[in-house]
């Protein structure tokens, strides 16, 4: 197959693209380390330029997949060419280097490419000064391909020009023996060997033909040299028209049958194997597809390679199918062949024994009358020699004695037709002639019987051989077609999942991946989310709308932040938090360097609740455009809830930390292991109370007494008075009638002036935290007091120490917070919630029609009545709720994609192909296929082909999915897993076995 330029083809191109003249650089983009994409425009104008070191250029129709991430070499090209116009575009002689100069004078940039051998691609200055260079390489002793250096002009060839006749003559007397005319012309000649095939070929020889220095055979150096010199002035010829006619373009291709096993009309596939800007003598005969152009012709045969390749292995498979039922055709027609056989043989002995019965007989009776007189078998032998060589008719007839199966074999003929051949029968010495013949006849009675069951058995083995063959045809062919149209998204190469709300997760598998996370595609609207540990995955919640993203979300998020890092081997939970995109940084403080994947976070961390590591693996399918429609809204986000059912009402202080990623393939050590046990569990079980200093207090009571913990609180509260009172003093003149502040990014609550005797029994103004809101401890904060103004007795202490791991303190919770009624924790609920515009907007209004207050006032402040808090509440529940498309994430091409995969495919969908994806357990809920996972000890590979296997069987699955979720290459099944799982799923054990 032809897969790189030749002379010819680098002139014809050169002469098509010069319309790529003027056009300036608009980017530029590597899709591997060899082949690079130049985006060029002028005004409406645009066209790509793909250039592949060594082997091609041309333009491009096609979308190629580009690098995530640009190479030095891009970053080099960018930098110098970009908006630079495309001044000229040559070939450097007639070598197969080409010249691309972009810019004029002292702006001038020069990108040579190179056609031969391994390439290059270099880039220089107006000075032919090398720039970078993409192969650096020393040809010789002294040519360098380097930086700074001199590009070599010089070497390149400046002529295509034929040899003179003389010189042709030289040649072809100097080869050696037995070579044919186009390895010896081709190393001589430019003009490369599908022309000089051609030409030859026009002019009545041909390019295998041996040169022969003598008469004979092949080519004649004296009597053919004028047909050669003739043919080369032809090449030269085409070689000229090539530098000003725009040729068109052929694809040469091959047929290739295909197997059908139903003996109709076969099919045929056509591969391209070489691509030319004529048609030439040698391909005629060939099947060609023809272009208008050159270039086009081009662009199709690279950009179809890949599909060939699967259509290739797609007829290879169909092949080996076939071959299996064509081996079970053969084995019943051989089996069957046989069986005839054997019953013609058997019958034919048996005639035979029936015919000669008396000669049988007596052969019989005479040897068993020797065994009889206790003759050795020896001696036997000698004595039916001696018998034979006394032409002893019954002897001669005996050609082996078998007397260790009790046989002899006798050479038998038809005494009623002499022109048979003689036959040799084996006679078993226990039987009479008759009996042996009636055995024979037996034995062909049982392979006539055993013919006809094989007959009637083939019958039904071929129609389920032919039926299998063409299950497996269709399987090759439909997963051929699947994965031709299986579009690789771009998120698919980091962890990745699309959370209940339909926002996009992405998470990084290792230090690079976190570094380019953060790097290439946080952007400012969002978040940021890590795991308290060390060496954690980086996760990002893409939200290119902006607005608030859901807590369900975030949770999820968090829950793949712990999942991937050390918590899922060691089985342990952790909390994890999140950020806006503006608080990563990656500059460190001074003197300070971020390795790799650490990034520095600056401000407040809002603190998620841990979740249990319940992962699920799944399949979403591609629907086809028409089908979209019906899906819509199924992963819509819901109205934003309070998010203290997963964030922390506490956040960290403002301080600077750094996330490191420096220990990702560490493992975990057993002291930070315990370390992480202890504080989840603190975590889970007070609900983000601060349960070490509850249960010091606790200690300190038993041992002080009733007495001294009543006097304790009395002190404690009265202290809180006092600082209350302080504080509204110092505040007097500053706060405006809001008296509630809500931080909405945290749900953190302060109390900004003296409230009501209601708000006040519901909350503190000291950053306490609110009832039945669970947070984490505040970093440098104070410590929460305890409220219980009830002493226990000793019944009470005695049923508490009876009280399980996690009773005592929700039943300390429940007395804590008995006085607390359904209005209240309303309240709280609605001081809470996110704010909305129309909240902010009136709160803003409010502030602006407040009476100012004069500095210095010594008055008491207003105390504000509970009234007016709850009007406001009312009204704000009575605004109509935003319309469900504007809490999408906006128009967004991320957005529209993540509309094209469901997991809940219908019956009437047209499907195009299936997405594996893993993700926690809750973000599954209504997918159609799932199973769970959680930290085991199955590996991954075993763990997904037994989930696969689970769908397969699945009753709901139809043909269609089934042919979908064949066609997933194994490779891409687990390669999102945690790590080691366990897998839970309805009735697995079946599955399994």
């Amino acid at each position: 197959m032809k897969n790189r330029f030749n002379t010819y083809d680098i002139m014809c191109m050169i002469t098509e693209l010069q319309r790529l003249i003027g056009m300036r650089v608009n980017q530029v983009y590597d899709i591997d380390n060899k082949t690079y994409v130049i985006r060029l425009q002028r005004s409406e104008e645009k066209s790509v330029l793909l250039l592949e070191s060594g082997n091609r250029f041309h333009t491009t129709q096609f979308e190629w997949p580009k690098n995530s991430a640009p190479s030095g070499f891009t970053m080099k090209l960018r930098k110098h060419l970009k908006n630079k116009r495309l001044e000229k575009l040559s070939q450097l002689g007639i070598d197969r280097i080409v010249d691309l100069q972009f810019g004029s004078g002292e702006a001038a940039y020069h990108v040579i490419l190179e056609l031969y051998d391994r390439g290059n691609i270099v880039l220089t200055d107006y000075e032919w000064t090398i720039l970078n260079v993409l192969r650096p390489h020393v040809e010789g002793d002294k040519i360098r391909f380097a930086v700074k250096e001199k590009y070599p002009l010089d070497r390149a060839k400046t002529s295509y020009q034929a040899p003179s006749p003389e010189e042709l003559q030289k040649i072809l007397t100097n080869c050696k023996p037995g070579d044919n005319l186009k390895k010896i012309l081709n190393p001589n000649l430019e003009y490369g060997a599908a022309i000089i095939d051609h030409v030859l070929l026009e002019n009545g020889l041909a390019g295998n033909m041996k040169v022969n220095k003598e008469a004979g055979k092949g080519f004649q150096v004296e009597q053919d040299l004028e047909k050669l010199v003739k043919a080369l002035q032809q090449a030269e010829q085409l070689l000229d028209t090539a530098k000003s006619v725009i040729a068109k373009g052929y694809i040469i291709q091959k047929k290739e049958e295909r197997p059908n096993p139903s003996g109709q009309e076969s099919e045929y596939l056509f591969t391209n194997i070489e691509f030319h800007p004529q048609i030439f003598a040698q391909h005629q005969s060939l099947p060609h597809a023809e272009y208008e152009t050159f270039d086009r012709a081009v662009d199709e045969f690279f950009s179809t390679l890949e599909g060939q390749k699967i259509d290739l292995k797609t007829v290879q498979i169909e092949r080996e199918a076939m071959k299996k039922l064509q081996n079970v055709r053969n084995d019943h027609e051989k089996r069957v062949t046989e069986l005839v056989q054997v019953q013609a043989v058997d019958k034919h002995a048996a005639e035979l024994i029936s015919r000669n019965e008396t000669l049988v007989e007596q052969a019989r009776v005479a040897v068993q009358t020797a065994i009889a007189n206790q003759m050795g078998w020896e001696d036997i032998k000698l004595l039916v020699k001696s018998a034979q060589d006394n032409n002893d008719p019954i002897a001669s007839c005996i050609k082996e004695l078998k007397l260790k199966t009790n046989h002899i074999t006798l050479e038998l003929s038809d005494p009623y037709d002499e022109e048979l051949e003689p036959l040799c029968v084996d006679i078993d010495l226990s039987l009479t002639a008759f009996a042996n013949a009636r055995r024979y006849y037996d034995q062909k009675r049982n392979a006539a019987k055993k013919q006809q069951k094989t007959l009637e058995s083939a019958g039904k083995a071929l129609k389920s051989a032919e039926r299998k063959t063409k299950q497996t045809l269709k399987e090759a062919h439909t997963v051929s077609n699947i994965i031709k149209a299986r579009k690789t998204y771009w998120f698919e190469k980091f962890f990745w999942f699309i959370s209940s709300d339909n926002y996009l997760i992405i998470a990084g598998r290792d230090q690079q991946q976190n570094e380019l996370l953060v790097k290439r595609y946080l952007r400012a609207t969002d978040l940021y989310v890590h795991a308290e540990l060390s060496g954690a995955s980086s996760v990002i919640i893409k939200n290119p709308g902006g607005g608030e993203v859901p807590p369900k979300t975030l949770a999820e998020a968090g829950q793949a932040a712990v999942a991937y890092s050390v918590a899922w081997e060691a089985k342990v939970l952790t909390r994890a938090w999140w950020v806006h995109a503006h608080q990563v940084s990656k500059s460190a403080p001074t003197g300070e360097y971020l390795t790799t994947g650490s990034f520095m976070i600056r401000g407040k961390k809002n603190y998620l609740l841990p979740e249990h590591l319940q992962f699920g693996f799944s399949f979403m399918f591609r629907l086809e455009d028409s089908c979209i429609e019906r899906h819509k809204g199924e992963r819509k986000s819901v109205a934003l809830e309070d998010k203290s059912d997963v964030t922390s009402l506490q956040d960290q202080e403002d301080v600077e930390i750094v996330v490191s990623d420096d220990d990702e393939d560490e493992k975990p050590d057993e002291t930070k292991l315990d370390v992480i046990t202890e504080e989840n569990t603190t975590a889970i079980e007070d609900s983000g109370e601060d349960l070490g200093e509850e249960k010091k207090t606790e200690e300190e009571n038993e041992k002080t007494g009733d007495e001294n913990e009543k006097t304790e609180k009395e002190n404690q509260n009265d202290k809180d008075e006092d600082d209350s009172a302080s504080e509204n003093e110092s505040s007097e003149d500053d706060l405006p009638d809001t008296h509630i502040k809500v931080d909405h990014g945290t749900g953190h609550v302060t109390l900004q002036n003296q409230i009501s005797r209601t708000i006040s029994e519901i909350s503190d103004k000291n950053e306490e935290q609110l009832p039945s809101f669970p947070s984490l401890p505040k970093k440098g904060g104070k410590k929460p007091q305890k409220e219980t103004n009830v002493q226990k007795t000793k019944e009470e202490k005695s049923d508490d120490k009876k009280l399980k791991r996690g009773q005592k303190g929700k039943l300390k919770k429940m007395k804590k917070y008995k006085d607390q009624d359904d209005e209240d924790r309303a309240l709280m609920m609605q001081l809470l919630q996110a704010p909305t515009p129309g909240r902010e907007k009136k709160k803003a209004q409010k502030k602006a029609a407040a009476p100012q207050k004069s500095k210095g006032g010594k008055g008491t402040p207003k105390i504000p009545q509970p009234a007016p808090l709850i009007l406001e509440a009312e009204s704000d529940a009575e605004e109509p709720e935003p319309d469900a498309e504007a809490d999408q994430t906006g128009p967004d091409a991320d957005a529209e994609m993540l509309c094209q995969l469901t997991g809940c495919p219908f019956a009437e969908d047209e499907l195009l192909f299936a997405v594996p994806i893993v993700a926690p357990y809750s973000a599954l809920h209504n997918y159609k296929y799932k199973v769970k996972l959680t930290p085991g000890g199955s590996k991954r590979g075993k763990a997904a082909k037994t989930a696969v296997q689970v769908f397969l069987r699945d009753k709901a699955c139809s043909g269609r999915e089934k042919d979908l979720l064949k066609a997933v290459k194994e490779e891409n099944i687990a390669r999102n897993f945690p790590g080691k799982v366990k897998l839970s799923a309805p009735q697995l054990h079946k599955h399994k076995k």
